[in-house]
């Protein structure tokens, strides 16, 4: 029997995501730790990376697993409003230190709220 293609494509996903910052492949070797071969491999060969290789993708991208597959580019993440969807999405492109400052930006705004 046939093995039934996915209907999920998580190498699509992983360049939507990648491409969304603006992130090489190298990019992504680096800041996920898994060597750019390995990668290189996936897409060359079609094949589909680790569990463990989707959570190191998904911590350097700064999402969890169920966001990575949970993503819906017409709907935005369940449970979302549009406008939660497009800060989440302009959020993601953020680096470390601009996440960082925008969080700092918020927590100003709003005293009444206890972020820790």
């Amino acid at each position: 029997m046939a093995r039934e293609k996915a209907k999920f494509d998580v190498l699509k996903k992983i360049d939507s995501e990648r491409i969304k910052r603006n992130w090489t492949e190298y990019t992504l070797a680096k800041n996920s730790g898994i060597p750019q071969s390995t990668i290189s491999t996936w897409y060359r060969k079609q094949l589909q990376p680790s569990v463990a290789s989707i959570e190191k993708i998904c911590v350097a991208f700064g999402i969890s697993v169920s966001q990575f597959f949970e993503i819906d580019e017409d709907r935005g993440l369940k449970g979302m409003t549009k406008d939660q969807y497009e800060l989440y999405k302009s959020w993601a492109k953020l680096n470390s230190s601009q996440k960082k400052a925008l969080l700092n930006l918020i927590k100003s705004m709003d005293s009444t709220t206890d972020y820790n």
